[in-house]
């Protein structure tokens, strides 16, 4: 039962071959996600390189209730609520930064990084000491956890650890970070993005293989024309990717993985051989090939981006060297930011070739999150006004269903062809459970000295 009354049948809405265009056109069905999907489970937040001080802070958001992520003047990570407890007003205006406390703009009272109240202005005005009562101490997310420098918030007290809730898809992740020195990442903003659509038709395109010679040619012509006998970026989709080396894995709880690894040659320098065309590159390489020698090919893998896409559910998309978080904003429009990544050699194990790699992992910002996104965007926006038809009510997603031989399941992990849309039918089960369920959620005022 909804806020307004409203009763939903999850399962007369999914199906295994197929979802009703409500899961994407209904208000009232985004706004029981808000409780049950961003914030009955765990939700991606922030990367710790973003708060990497006491007293620093980020500003995002937890579905929609605006958060202040921060790293308080004793180091703990907190996800603070930014609203004031006294009016409601936004007590930080500012995205990023440093800051020993927060005072809200509209009457003054002070917060803080902790989440304590710490002045309330003519206090004398008040028949008792707002200070003394943790109900005037900034809400909080109860559990915030970090895997590997990833920051997740609940407000369900009953969900599993993180690590519990990541099971298998840590092993990708894993991955993906140990090829960097020292395992560690420092995210910067790149790009931000918005479409009139809903945030799952992000998600169901986010290991999807089989749009992409279809929704990406002139990318992939690009490539082609100006890459010659040596066709870059996406190029192993131009065969026959249905029988083709990359491979789409669930991994539980909604987390899905799109390998495209096995197509990599063997040796140093493969990474670097197909990464997509981007303004610069000629330069970098040059001058990182001219100064290391028979050690460039491995550093220009570390530029380039590496072919995984991991995708935990329900807001983070890691997509080669970027990350992308999806942000709903409304049932029919999402915010999406793209961010890209410096690797952080503390031990100068690159012999000073940090910045010059750094420096291309950035231009790569100017390949397919700038090239390729927007027809993914488009197609999102097209999508969402074709659901406007009420006559033609579902959403299919039986590729390779019920084909012999067409998928793998061990220790609970499903797999199959990228172009199929296992991945979907899967990740669509966990959001049914997590619809049908009724959490209790919570917030804390902690904030004490």
């Amino acid at each position: 039962m909804t806020g307004d009354g409203t009763a939903f049948d999850f399962d007369a809405l999914i199906h295994e071959d197929k979802v009703h265009r409500s899961l994407y056109t209904n208000p009232a069905i985004f706004d029981r996600e808000l409780t049950r999907i961003f914030g009955g489970t765990w939700v991606y937040l922030a990367h710790e390189s973003q708060i990497p001080e006491p007293d620093s802070f980020f500003r995002t958001r937890l579905g929609l209730r605006p958060i202040i992520m921060v790293r308080d003047g004793d180091g703990v990570i907190r996800a603070l609520y930014n609203r004031c407890t006294h009016r409601g007003a936004t007590v930080c205006r500012a995205a990023q930064g440093t800051a020993k406390s927060f005072a809200c703009p509209y009457h003054g009272w002070t917060f803080a990084t902790s989440g304590k109240l710490l002045g309330v202005p003519w206090r004398e005005g008040y028949a008792h000491d707002h200070r003394q009562e943790d109900q005037f101490n900034l809400a909080q997310v109860p559990r915030v956890e970090s895997y590997r420098g990833f920051i997740f918030g609940t407000l369900n007290m009953d969900a599993p650890a993180l690590a519990d809730h990541l099971g298998p898809v840590r092993g990708p992740i894993d991955d993906w970070l140990d090829r960097n020195p020292g395992g560690k990442l420092v995210l910067s903003e790149a790009n931000r993005m918005r479409f009139k659509g809903n945030w799952k038709l992000a998600y169901d395109n986010s290991a999807d293989g089989y749009h992409v010679i279809f929704s990406h040619r002139s990318l992939l012509m690009m490539e082609n024309r100006f890459a010659g006998d040596d066709p870059k970026g996406m190029s192993f989709y131009r065969q026959r990717p249905d029988s083709g080396r990359v491979r789409v894995y669930y991994f539980g709880n909604g987390h899905h993985f799109k390998d495209k690894r096995p197509t990599l040659a063997d040796g140093p320098g493969a990474i670097w051989r197909i990464e997509g065309l981007h303004p610069g590159m000629e330069g970098y390489e040059s001058e990182i090939r001219e100064r290391y020698g028979a050690r460039a090919d491995a550093m220009l893998d570390l530029a380039g981006s590496i072919p995984m896409n991991i995708n935990i559910f329900p807001n983070l998309l890691i997509l080669g060297n970027h990350i992308q978080v999806l942000e709903p904003l409304s049932y029919n429009e999402t915010a999406t930011t793209w961010y890209g990544t410096a690797i952080v050699d503390d031990e100068d194990e690159l012999d000073g070739a940090a910045d010059l790699i750094n420096a291309l992992r950035m231009r790569t910002q100017e390949q397919f999150p700038i090239f390729g996104e927007v027809d993914d965007l488009t197609n999102f926006e097209e999508i969402q006004a074709g659901l406007g038809a009420e006559e033609d009510p579902w959403v299919y997603m039986d590729r390779g269903l019920g084909l012999p031989d067409r998928f793998t399941e061990k220790d609970g992990v499903v797999s199959g062809p990228a172009t199929d849309e296992v991945f979907m039918r899967e990740y669509m089960k966990h959001y049914k459970t997590l619809m049908a369920a009724d959490p209790e959620l919570s917030i804390s005022r902690g904030g004490h000295d």
